[in-house]
């Protein structure tokens, strides 16, 4: 398993470290070799990066892929070694042992889209490149997964981003008559944070007007610019932090990097039983049922609507908050897309054994 980062990297575990015991029950046996540190992730979430534990990072995972031929498969998260051209990875990987490549994000965008000449020229092509070779490429979403096909990926499979309902018990999602101000909410990292900007002045605006409070998990808010509560982020109590909140927001600009998001927010948010406002970008779309589970609110007047609707009545936002979490244990939890995973790693495998 060749994930980008450790436990710390919400996409590595989301998208591979929640699925070792489905893959263990499986028969599958995975060893871990993460490319960056959970200091370097520490890191760029406090915006710093150390040049450092960068290049550790390049010099374990060559190592890695050196003594990659012993396995079966290779299970790729995005790329092996990113900002570096196609020819080095396929030079590095061992001919013969077939590899996955799991995309949560639009990161071929950093290279097709770039600002930079030099980068589209010697980058553009790389994803593409890695795509064709691969025995699967497992999308997020459609976005992400149209991307492949156009690519020519030989096989192709969207499996979203999912939470485990195991930690997301029905008992904590319950929603409590409420003695204090209800409270709007958001999760997410610093580099996501920038969406919520251009929602400050309404926030502020309802806030002046005594109808609610606003919190987010994992940013120190205030020092951003932005009037909300800040609460810390741990692995063990994002599911309780979350659940305190009334309402979950996702807002996002319709940009192209942006339409291959995976939603992992608004599933946390429906699974605890909370209705959402959502922008309706990429994959929000086929999440957020407009009116049933929540409202995809598009300019900052709908968002407005939206918000004013949700806070002035609690009933709507318990049968909303029950119509979301039905959705996520239907379709967004690890209890589905665990054993298909499974099925889908172990299929890949056999790729290499049935050309031969």
């Amino acid at each position: 398993m060749l994930s980008r980062y450790g436990r710390l990297g919400a996409s590595s575990r989301m998208r591979s470290y929640q699925y070792l015991p489905w893959l263990e029950a499986a028969g599958i046996e995975v060893t871990l070799a993460p490319l960056f540190s959970d200091v370097y992730v520490q890191g760029l979430q406090r915006n710093t990066k150390s040049p450092l534990e960068a290049l550790k990072a390049y010099v374990a995972r060559v190592q890695a892929l050196l003594a990659s031929r012993q396995f079966d498969l290779l299970w790729i998260e995005k790329e092996t070694l990113p900002w570096l051209p196609a020819w080095v990875e396929k030079m590095l990987l061992p001919g013969g042992v077939p590899y996955v490549l799991d995309y949560d994000d639009a990161v071929f965008h950093y290279y097709d889209e770039s600002q930079n000449p030099v980068v589209r020229a010697l980058l553009s092509g790389k994803h593409p490149a890695l795509m064709q070779g691969a025995a699967l490429v497992v999308a997020g979403n459609h976005y992400l997964a149209e991307f492949a096909q156009q690519a020519l990926a030989p096989h192709v499979e969207v499996v979203p981003t999912v939470i485990d309902l195991d930690r997301y018990p029905v008992a904590m999602c319950e929603r409590n008559a409420q003695s204090t101000l209800p409270c709007i909410g958001w999760i997410g990292q610093r580099a996501t944070a920038s969406f919520l900007a251009p929602y400050v002045s309404l926030f502020n605006r309802l806030t002046s007007d005594g109808l609610v409070r606003f919190a987010a998990i994992g940013i120190d808010a205030q020092s951003l610019g932005l009037p909300m509560d800040s609460i810390a982020w741990t692995e063990q109590t994002e599911v309780a932090s979350i659940a305190s909140f009334d309402i979950g927001i996702m807002p996002l600009l319709d940009g192209a990097f942006e339409r291959g998001k995976c939603g992992y927010k608004l599933i946390q948010y429906m699974a605890c039983g909370l209705p959402v406002v959502a922008s309706p970008v990429g994959v929000n779309c086929q999440i957020v049922e407009h009116g049933v589970s929540g409202y995809l609110a598009d300019t900052p007047e709908e968002w407005e609507q939206a918000l004013r609707t949700l806070l002035a009545d609690a009933d709507l936002r318990q049968r909303m908050g029950q119509a979301g979490r039905r959705k996520v244990e239907q379709q967004f939890c690890i209890q589905k897309t665990g054993p298909l995973l499974a099925e889908l790693l172990l299929a890949a495998a056999n790729t290499a054994k049935k050309k031969a």
